[in-house]
Order: structure tokens, then C-alpha cells, then sequence
């Protein structure tokens, strides 16, 4: 079975309402925040029910290394987020210092660490 596609976070008080949900697992790859859908904050009908936002800030480098690290985590949550992560949920992810540098496969392994942490691990998922 293909991964279900992931939505996309676009607006701030999207990312702001993660952010108050304040559940958040830092490990040295990324910050992971992660919120459950309600009345709220949504998506809308016919778009996925897995959403993600991205964020690099100026402590990560300049442009290339903010850029390079959110096509990184892009690439990482395409590949775990897509086939691990609980329906209904939204989840920023957070570019660290780090991100740029580590190994593609401990990044992913950060990301699904995250996932169990915040119980937001898909059931019946190894």
C-alpha cells in the first residue's frame, strides 16, 4: 500500500495553534510539535488528513543551509510522516543546527522516535 500524501500548514495561526498545543519532542536532528485536528483547526474536505509545516530559523545558517535543511526534513516526513503518522493530526517540524549534517537515515530515525513520544505513531505500524 503507497504512503497516503501529506497536507501542508501555509498559514501562521496554523503553526501558532501547534505551538499552544505545547507537545513537543526535541531530538538532535529536529523539534517535532504535534496537535490533533478539532472543530477549530481542520482540514478542509478532500485534503489530508496528516499536515505539515516547516520551519528553519537563522540559528540553523544562512539561506543555502535553511533551504537544504527544510528539503531535508521535507524528504524525511514524505518517507515516515506519510506511512507512520496517526490520521488527524498536524505536526511542525523544526530544522536545528544539526539537520544539515546528520545522516539521512538518523534523521528519519529522529522523526519516527518523535512520532512514538508524542503517540502519534500510527497503529499497527512496525
Amino acid at each position: 500500500m503507497a504512503p497516503r500524501p501529506l497536507g501542508r500548514l501555509t498559514r501562521r495561526p496554523e503553526f501558532l495553534a501547534v505551538a499552544g498545543a505545547r507537545r513537543k519532542w526535541a531530538a538532535p536532528g529536529l523539534v517535532m510539535q504535534a496537535r490533533p485536528h478539532d472543530e477549530r483547526f481542520h482540514p478542509r474536505p478532500g485534503e489530508a488528513p496528516v499536515r505539515v509545516g516547516l520551519t528553519a530559523s537563522k540559528k540553523v545558517g544562512g539561506a543555502v543551509e535553511r533551504n537544504r535543511a527544510r528539503r531535508r526534513l521535507r524528504a524525511a516526513a514524505a518517507e515516515v510522516l506519510a506511512a507512520n503518522a496517526a490520521p488527524g493530526h498536524d505536526f511542525v517540524l523544526i530544522a536545528r543546527t544539526d539537520t544539515v549534517r546528520r545522516p539521512f537515515a538518523d534523521l528519519k530515525a529522529d522523526m519516527a522516535q518523535a512520532l512514538r513520544k508524542l503517540k502519534a505513531w500510527k497503529d499497527g505500524a512496525p
